[in-house]
Parts: C-alpha cells; sequence; structure tokens
C-alpha cells in the first residue's frame, strides 16, 4: 500500500463513474461527515481514528499488517488491544504442508507486545512434530495471559501426540495458573494428562464451561471426576468413552454442578476385538437426565460389528447417535428399542439386509428423530415411505443416498419422491452418487 497523500494504483480497476454519480456520492459523504470533514476523509492518513480501527477488524493479518506501514499512525493503530483478543496461530513446516505459517517475527512481535491481550486462542498445527513443539513453545511465553478460550487444533495427526509429555504439561500449566479465567478449552489427540487437570481446576474451576478432550490417552478417569466435581459451572464436555463412568454422570448430576448442555462421547476401536467396553448403569443415565432434563447426549461410533455388544441392551438416553463403521440390524434394532431421546441418527453402513422394520421400529419409539442419514445400507421404498409416513413434518433432515432404495412392486423411485415429499410437506430427492 503506498504512503498517504501519493496516488494509489488499483489493479483490475473498475470504469470510471460518471461526474453524476460522483457528485451523488459526494453528497452522501458529505452528509455523513460534514463538508469540511470530506476533503480530509480524501487523505486515508487523516481518517477518523475509529474508522481506520474498523477497517483493520476486516482485514486478513497479512492485509493488516501491510497496512500498518502505511504510516505511524496507522502502525499505532495496528496495536490496538481491540486487535489482538482474537488470534490463530498457524505453524507448519513449508515442505510438507499447506498451512500459511505465521511469520516468527510477527510472533515474538505478539508475545512482547500482546500477551496480556489476548483472550480466545487457538493453535493450527500441521502433522509435524516441530510445528507443535513450536505451538508449546509460545505457550510458555504467555506468562501475563489472561486467555479465555483455548484450542489446539491438530489438522493431521499425530502432531501434538509426539511432543514429550513433560514439554507439553509444562507449557499448558503457564496458561492455566496465569489466566484464571479460562472458560473454553479444545485439546483433543495431545498428551494432556491428569495432574495437568488439577492445574486447570484449582485455577480456573469458577469459570470452565467447556472442555473437549477426546482422545487424550495419559488423561484417567480420575482426572476427568476432578474436573466434575469441582468446575460446577461446566456445561460442555467431550471426552472418550472409557473415561465414563457411573461416578463421572452422578458427579454431572449432583445439586451444585449447573445444568450440563452437551455430553459428546467418542467410541472408537482400533484393533477388533482387543477392547473390551464397560457398561454405565441405566440409574447413572437416569440421574443425568433427571438433573439436566434438556442435555444432548452425542455419541460418535467407530467399532467392528462383534463390538457393539455391550451398547443399547437397556435404556440409554441419547440424542444423537453416528456411526462411522458397518453396524448390525440387531444393533439398529436395539436403538429402536431402547434409545426414546434420539433427536438424529446417522448410518455410515450396514450391509445387504433391508432394514425396513428396524426403521418403522424407530419412527415408533423416537418420537423425537427429526434428522436422519443412511449411506451404504437398503431400504425398500414402500419400507422408506412407511417410515417417513410415520415421522412426517418433524424430518427436518433427511439424508437418503439413492443407492440405498431398492424399488418394489409399489414403488419405482420416480414416484418414490412425490410420495415422500407429500409426507414431509417439502420437496424431496434421494442423494445422488457424485458422478465425477
Amino acid at each position: 500500500m503506498k504512503r498517504a497523500g501519493q496516488k494509489v494504483v488499483v489493479e483490475n480497476e473498475a470504469p470510471r463513474t460518471s461526474q453524476k454519480s460522483k457528485k451523488q456520492k459526494t453528497c452522501l459523504y458529505g452528509a455523513a461527515f460534514g463538508e469540511s470533514d470530506l476533503h480530509a476523509s480524501m487523505d486515508w492518513g487523516s481518517l477518523p481514528h475509529h474508522v481506520i480501527l474498523r477497517i483493520f477488524q476486516f482485514l486478513s493479518l497479512v492485509d493488516r499488517a501491510r497496512a500498518s506501514s502505511v504510516c505511524r499512525r496507522w502502525n499505532e493503530i495496528f496495536h490496538i488491544p481491540d486487535l489482538w483478543r482474537r488470534f490463530e496461530f498457524e505453524l507448519s513446516q513449508p515442505a510438507t504442508s499447506y498451512l500459511k505459517s505465521t511469520h516468527p517475527d510477527l510472533i515474538q512481535q505478539i508475545i512482547k507486545r500482546h500477551a496480556d491481550h489476548l483472550q480466545y486462542v487457538s493453535f493450527k498445527v500441521d502433522s509435524s512434530t516441530e510445528s507443535a513443539e513450536a505451538a508449546c513453545d509460545i505457550l510458555s511465553q504467555l506468562v501475563n495471559c489472561s486467555i479465555k478460550t483455548l484450542g489446539l487444533i491438530s489438522t493431521a495427526k499425530p502432531s501434538f501426540m509426539n511432543v514429550s509429555k513433560a514439554h507439553f504439561a509444562s507449557a499448558l500449566t503457564v496458561v492455566f495458573v496465569n489466566s484464571k479465567s479460562l472458560s473454553s478449552i479444545k485439546i483433543d489427540d495431545t498428551p494432556l494428562d491428569d495432574p495437568s487437570l488439577k492445574v486447570l481446576v484449582a485455577n480456573n474451576s469458577d469459570t470452565l464451561k467447556l472442555l473437549k478432550m477426546s482422545s487424550c490417552p495419559h488423561v484417567s478417569p480420575a482426572g476427568i471426576l476432578c474436573v466434575a466435581d469441582q468446575c460446577h459451572g461446566l456445561k460442555e464436555l467431550a471426552l472418550n468413552y472409557y473415561i465414563l463412568s457411573d461416578e463421572l454422570l452422578l458427579a454431572l448430576s449432583s445439586e451444585k454442578h449447573v445444568d450440563l448442555e452437551h455430553l459428546r462421547i467418542d467410541v472408537v476401536s482400533e484393533n477388533p476385538g482387543q477392547v473390551e467396553f464397560h457398561t454405565i448403569k441405566k440409574q447413572s443415565w437416569d440421574a443425568l437426565v433427571k438433573h439436566s432434563p434438556k442435555v444432548n447426549i452425542v455419541m460418535y461410533f467407530f467399532l467392528y460389528e462383534e463390538e457393539f455388544d455391550t451398547f443399547f441392551r437397556e435404556e440409554t438416553p441419547v440424542t444423537h447417535l453416528y456411526f462411522g463403521r458397518a453396524v448390525s440390524k440387531a444393533m439398529l434394532g436395539r436403538i429402536g428399542m431402547n434409545c426414546p431421546r434420539l433427536i438424529e441418527l446417522v448410518v455410515c453402513a450396514n450391509g445387504l439386509q433391508p432394514l425396513d422394520d428396524e426403521l418403522i421400529r424407530i419412527a415408533e419409539r423416537c418420537k423425537n428423530l427429526t434428522a436422519m442419514g443412511l449411506g451404504e445400507c437398503e431400504v425398500t421404498c414402500r419400507g422408506f415411505i412407511e417410515f417417513v409416513k410415520m415421522c412426517g413434518g418433524r424430518l427436518t433432515q433427511l439424508s437418503i443416498m439413492e443407492e440405498v432404495l431398492i424399488p418394489d412392486n409399489d414403488y419405482s423411485l420416480d414416484r418414490l419422491h412425490l410420495e415422500v415429499s407429500k409426507h414431509l410437506g417439502r420437496m424431496w430427492f434421494p442423494d445422488m452418487m457424485p458422478t465425477w
């Protein structure tokens, strides 16, 4: 960008406006700023302070940095604390990542001048250990921070998991101890451990509202129970199923705890047959729902068919179910029998056996169901229409691949979409596989 007072040449400049339109714009600007301010506004360096600040808020970081070199006044505005409340550090290795890494000089400038202004901070790193270690080094320098939200995001594994646990814990401790006002933390796939959680609770128990920490193998049920026991304002929690326990649900259901709004549970197995999943008692689920009647319980399953035996053998108050691998007809039948609070169901795959009976049972028993998605499954057209007819207009989302639907003697695919549209009260078509 050129310095103030110089002529600015813009690439791909639009056609010149007419004299009439120029005059109209002048009148508009004059009405907004007053005639005496109009001539000053033509000088970019003399724009009102709040106008420049507003412009900077719309610029990307790179453009904002370039704009700061226009003049001394713009450089001063570039460092106003309001512009540094929210920041995302992007850290990557150029040879292996598509991310644009935040320039090291800018990082040092932020640490030196704006560490105490940062409130909403995230780190986006690629899969390299070097990038994750660099993120930990930055965290270690935020000794004057007052961060409210912290996110550590890996675009691919292993990233943070390759950082030594001691290095990672030391870096987090700096933030946990100095912030004292953390309300939201998202740290999936990291070497977070129980001692780190205790430091978090000791310094931020009154403010913590969201904790998302799936795939943190060094955290035990005792660690998360410590959070539930002391962070009475906790409203959202995401964790792996192996950490879930009756004691944890009861702690979240105590009188001193606020109503939990979201509980996300990832049920993951990498090696079929090598993981045995424990059972959560119905009384524990009931206690949670009684204490927090509107809680969304979201479960993501990435299991093999033989590993589902533990789940949904008695009533479970799950609201959102996502199956990332094949799930059996028997399992879907149990869902229809034992998940009365179900709102959304997504099945990635099932096999070559029609799911008519299972879907109809789900429609009968799951009166809150509003969203359904089916991938590599099979349903007859007649069975699918019966399912939609029973659910009616409450199905606000219905994503079914065309390959799922089997034409029968009563309905062809052409007729099916009309019949389904009639029961939904809106136009509907099955999803089609892209041809590219």
